[in-house]
């Protein structure tokens, strides 16, 4: 458990928190959405451009090569940081939603009509329009696990789903609505018993748990820097060598080409071949300042932490007269720092507006998962969710704050 005094510390290391909102101070609880930076990854953004800017892996002048070793050390760092085996098993693309789009895309010459795709009721929509389009593309059939009344999976569903049939499950690892933390594990094991292949996408995951791909025997694992205190615009898919050596590229040109006539083009091994045109070169060299970040501070007391203000932000809105939690059973074990809530009789835009003019970052809306909120029969919910930074006196002064917005909603 960090001290005020350390958390006050690590708070210093980002500049956008000693800023005013319409003469507030910013408190900043939208990190689910894209988490802020600190002074090691926007300086490291100057150095780049000051140091090293030159494109990689086809220039032989120094720096071209000093650019190069840079991208392929964070590779290897990324590698190490999520226990991948080999460092050409990390793919950098744009993001999250970029990597499953890939794969989707990739895997298109392995599916075919009558064969099943499985996701999940509080799938992002980035976890459910690229399946739903290679599955009218291929004619085959997108089948959907529910959840109970608290939000969390229902596995025996699962069971009943998986078949022979079961070409790919993918499931998000933490809902970005509920902070649920799904069994994935279970979920992997029991795919692969019916030789289906598991994308899980970890969007939520990287700064909030640690990461072990190959303890979770994941064929596909895929997520992004902004989420964990890097720059936006640039993430991973992880996937198994095997799997990837077998795939399809998802784009052409550039780095992902070894050889091209008029008559025939040969591509570039892995991890290249899925790498086409200039990569976000800044972007993938920053990112290994964010990682060096998260491991200074350490993922499991982010974790702890997290955790802490979780519990903490629980039992304040409850007390709320008219509160709405969702995915909430207090079992905190399950749970990561998101909450989703919504007010009675309070429409979730006018809440998450009157939170804004007291300087309080909430994510209002459907949060990209209408599925999940025509699940619980609302158009939209108000989102708050933590980082390291956060503390227990913004959360004191966001209950405040929703006290506040209720009176002057409800006069």
């Amino acid at each position: 458990m960090f001290s005020e005094k350390e958390i006050q510390k690590i708070r210093n290391q980002f500049p956008i928190l000693k800023e005013r909102i319409y003469s507030n101070p910013l408190i900043y609880m939208d990190n689910a959405a894209t988490t802020q930076k600190p002074l090691k990854v926007i300086q490291a953004s100057q150095n780049y451009y000051s140091t090293m800017n030159s494109n990689v892996h086809r220039g032989l002048h120094y720096l071209s090569h000093k650019a190069t070793l840079y991208v392929e050390n964070v590779r290897k760092k990324i590698q190490k940081f999520i226990h991948a085996k080999h460092s050409s098993e990390i793919i950098f693309t744009k993001g999250t939603t970029e990597s499953i789009n890939l794969v989707a895309s990739s895997i298109d010459a392995f599916i075919k009509e009558g064969d099943e795709i499985i996701i999940s009721c509080i799938e992002h929509h980035s976890n459910i329009v690229p399946w739903q389009v290679l599955c009218k593309k291929k004619g085959a059939i997108l089948k959907i696990i529910s959840i109970y009344e608290n939000g969390f999976l229902k596995l025996t569903d699962f069971e009943f789903l998986i078949s022979e049939k079961t070409k790919i499950v993918s499931i998000s690892h933490i809902s970005n609505v509920l902070g649920i933390i799904n069994p994935v594990q279970d979920i992997i094991k029991k795919a692969h018993e019916y030789g289906a292949l598991v994308l899980i996408d970890g969007a939520q995951v990287p700064s909030n748990l640690n990461l072990d791909v190959q303890n979770l025997n994941v064929d596909f694992y895929v997520f992004s820097a902004h989420k964990m205190y890097g720059p936006t615009g640039i993430g991973i898919l992880y996937g198994k060598k095997k799997i990837l050596e077998k795939l399809y590229p998802y784009q052409f040109g550039g780095e992902m080409i070894k050889n091209v006539s008029f008559d025939k083009t040969t591509y570039s091994d892995i991890p290249f071949k899925f790498e086409a045109g200039t990569p976000n070169i800044e972007g993938i060299i920053v990112w290994g300042n964010a990682i060096d970040f998260v491991k200074e501070i350490g993922i499991s007391n982010i974790q702890a932490y997290k955790k802490k203000l979780l519990m903490y932000a629980v039992k304040c809105l409850s007390s709320i007269d008219g509160i709405q939690l969702y995915g909430d059973d207090r079992d905190f074990s399950k749970k990561s720092g998101i909450i989703s809530f919504n007010l009675y009789e309070l429409h979730c835009f006018d809440v998450g507006s009157i939170l804004d003019r007291l300087g309080i970052a909430v994510r209002t809306g459907h949060l990209c998962a209408q599925p999940l909120m025509n699940f619980f029969k609302v158009s939209g919910m108000i989102r708050i969710s933590f980082s390291v930074y956060n503390t227990f006196k913004e959360i004191d002064y966001l209950f405040e704050s929703i006290l506040k917005t209720k009176k002057i909603l409800l006069k």
